[in-house]
């Protein structure tokens, strides 16, 4: 299956919709699109990833570095909208709370102060 990326300008954040799935072969794709983003000056990310129906552990590490990266730059990275069997692999991996999960794209722009916990 292929990846696709979508961003979306809401205010200061840039919401990056993410569906397919994440692995080896593709995450190289959503790195690039980040490193596009950082290049451009935006550090405050926020991952849709309710069309996400698989994520191993090279697309968790894209999110980790992304968020190295964004706070570096003084920016923030919060995901968003896990499906069920994503947000396991967050919990799983001790990353839910690393990578701030928000159950909806909105809370996550907001930067609501209860992230999901399952």
């Amino acid at each position: 299956m292929s990846l696709t990326v979508h961003t979306e300008q809401r205010g200061d954040v840039v919401v990056v919709a993410v569906a397919g799935e994440l692995d080896m072969a593709t995450a190289p794709q959503l790195q690039d699109q980040i490193t596009d983003l950082l290049d451009k000056g935006r550090s405050r990310l926020v991952f849709d990833l309710a069309e996400v129906s698989f994520c191993d552990s090279t697309g968790l590490s894209v999110f980790v570095r992304a968020k190295n990266s964004c706070d570096e730059a003084g920016g923030v990275v919060r995901l968003a909208a896990p499906q069920r069997g994503v947000l396991r692999i967050l919990e799983v991996s001790g990353l839910v709370e690393v990578l701030h999960t928000y159950p909806t794209v909105d809370q996550a722009v907001a930067g609501d102060p209860t992230p999901a916990s399952s």
